[in-house]
């Protein structure tokens, strides 16, 4: 018989590829750890694990039994949740993922209010990029996303919570700081200051210029740096001009709000979303979540009609 338990280890082998590591996650010792899956290959005439691979690898059928794994603890999960919303409780652990271009300026104007709402939930939160979000999700590894949508994976589902405008922030002695019209073609150049690939606002800004990157650069340096504000101290500083979301001019002084400009001939925006897995056990949170931030940011942000949507993918 196949206990819950026995699909928890294998799980967390399958997560950490290492057996130490899931027996140290599982809160057992290896030696017990690896006794219960060696049962269940037993029990079941198969070899989940490939032991001869460093680090080691699911065999193919192994595979397969993981991921329904991953569905049945979920489900299982379920039923605590059914009890939960029967007694009308708010409560359990919450872990969060968010890119870093939403983190400085998003996460401090709603997860204070959330928490103060709803102090029996358990809140975590990881920094990271998209890719790692996705993969952290697929592993279990966290509950949801705060991330820039369309995804277009197929295991993940996709709630949309507002729509950002992508802004210019242009150094003060640049051209298109005192420019009355600014249009797409006038960022297509190798003035622009761009953030390090991993990042999905740089993809963004790259389909929205079509911006291939040339030697005859005017800047002092190439750089590509890994957050926002790394990217417009640099333009302070060394000149040329970057591109920013919405809710990074509401944090910004008064003087350097004076060099964000916007897009004459079109308003771009990048859609921000909650992501979670398809067989996510915990929806009332997730809506909970989703209300929240929603009720924190401004009112025509969500309005998806004000502008177009930039696909990142």
């Amino acid at each position: 018989m196949v206990t819950l338990t026995q699909l928890e280890y294998i799980v967390a082998v399958d997560t950490y590829r290492h057996f130490g590591k899931a027996a140290e996650h599982c809160f057992i010792t290896q030696p017990t750890l690896s006794m219960q899956i060696k049962k269940l290959e037993e029990d079941l005439e198969i070899i989940i694990f490939d032991r001869s691979k460093q680090p080691l690898i699911p065999t193919d059928v192994g595979v397969r039994i993981i991921e329904q794994s991953r569905i049945v603890l979920k489900q299982s999960e379920e039923i605590l949740n059914i009890i939960k919303d029967h007694k009308n409780l708010v409560s359990g652990m919450l872990r969060i993922g968010i890119i870093p271009t939403l983190a400085p300026y998003l996460l401090p104007i709603f997860i204070g209010k959330y928490k103060k709402k709803y102090p029996n939930i358990f809140i975590k939160v990881v920094e990271a990029t998209t890719e790692n979000i996705v993969e952290l999700l697929n592993k279990d590894l966290i509950d949801v996303g705060i991330l820039v949508t369309p995804l277009k994976e197929e295991k993940i589902i996709e709630k949309p919570i507002f729509y950002e405008e992508m802004l210019i922030y242009a150094n003060s002695g640049h051209k298109l700081h005192s420019q009355k019209e600014i249009t797409v073609l006038d960022i297509a150049t190798p003035e622009i200051w761009l953030l390090s690939d991993g990042h999905c606002f740089r993809d963004q800004v790259i389909n929205l210029c079509s911006y291939v990157g040339t030697t005859d650069s005017p800047l002092p340096f190439h750089f590509e740096a890994g957050s926002l504000e790394t990217l417009m101290n640099i333009v302070d500083k060394e000149g040329g001009i970057t591109l920013i979301p919405e809710l990074a001019k509401d944090t910004m002084s008064e003087k350097r709000g004076n060099n964000v400009r916007s897009f004459s001939n079109i308003k771009p925006l990048r859609e921000v979303s909650l992501v979670y897995s398809r067989h996510f056990a915990k929806h009332k949170l997730i809506n909970l979540l989703w209300r929240e931030i929603k009720d924190s940011v401004p009112q025509e942000l969500q309005d998806e009609s004000r502008g177009t949507i930039v696909e990142w993918k």
